[in-house]
C-alpha cells in the first residue's frame, strides 16, 4: 500500500505541553487503481489509425459475353518506366502495319501527363459527345509504386471514369527504351 505521512518533528521549546498531534494516513492505492482502469478504458474505447486502401472495382464474371471492342480513337495508352518515365500514344497500339507516335511526358503540373489525358478527353468528348476515354496504364517490371498510384490519381484529378491497369506487351517494352 502506498502512503503519506506528515509527521512533524518535536519542537525543541521548553515549557507547557502540547497536544500530541497524530500523522495523516491518505491510502494512494484507490487512485492508482483509478489511473490504471482510465488508462485502460481509453486505451479500449479510442479508435486506432484505420489502414489507407485504394478502392479496387473488378468487372463482373460474365463469360458469356465476348469483350466489347475499343475505339482507336477513343484509348490513350500511358506506360510507365523506371525512373519515372512516362511515355504515352494515342490508340491501343496494336497494329503492326501502323505503330503508334511515342511520346514522352512528365508528372509535371503543367505541360505534363495531366494536360495530355485533359487534351484527349476533350477531343472524344467533342467528337462523340459523352466522355468515353478509356485509358490503357501499362507498368515496366521496373516501374515503382508510387508512379502507378500517381497517373491513377491524375485519372481522378481529370476525371476520367474509364481506365484500367493491363499487363505491359513486349512491343510496349520496347517503346520505353
Amino acid at each position: 500500500m502506498a502512503e503519506m505521512n506528515t509527521n512533524n518533528p518535536q519542537s525543541s521549546r521548553k515549557g507547557g505541553t502540547r497536544s500530541k498531534k497524530l500523522s495523516t494516513r491518505v491510502d494512494m492505492t484507490p487512485m492508482v487503481d483509478l489511473g490504471f482502469l482510465l488508462i485502460t478504458f481509453f486505451m479500449l474505447t479510442t479508435t486506432l489509425s484505420q489502414p489507407k486502401t485504394l478502392k479496387l472495382l473488378m468487372p463482373a464474371k460474365e463469360d458469356h459475353q465476348p469483350p466489347s471492342l475499343l475505339a482507336e480513337s477513343k484509348a490513350l495508352t500511358i506506360l510507365l518506366g523506371a525512373n519515372n518515365t512516362i511515355r504515352y500514344y494515342e490508340g491501343m497500339g496494336n497494329d503492326p502495319a501502323h505503330p503508334p507516335m511515342v511520346k514522352n511526358s512528365s508528372y509535371a503540373n503543367s505541360k505534363g501527363i495531366r494536360d495530355v489525358i485533359m487534351q484527349k478527353r476533350d477531343q472524344v468528348i467533342t467528337r462523340s459527345g459523352k466522355n468515353d476515354l478509356m485509358v490503357l496504364i501499362k507498368a515496366d517490371k521496373s516501374a515503382n509504386y508510387r508512379n502507378v498510384v500517381d497517373i491513377m490519381d491524375e485519372m481522378l484529378i481529370s476525371h476520367v471514369e474509364r481506365y484500367a491497369v493491363v499487363d505491359i506487351t513486349p512491343e510496349d517494352v520496347a517503346f520505353l527504351k
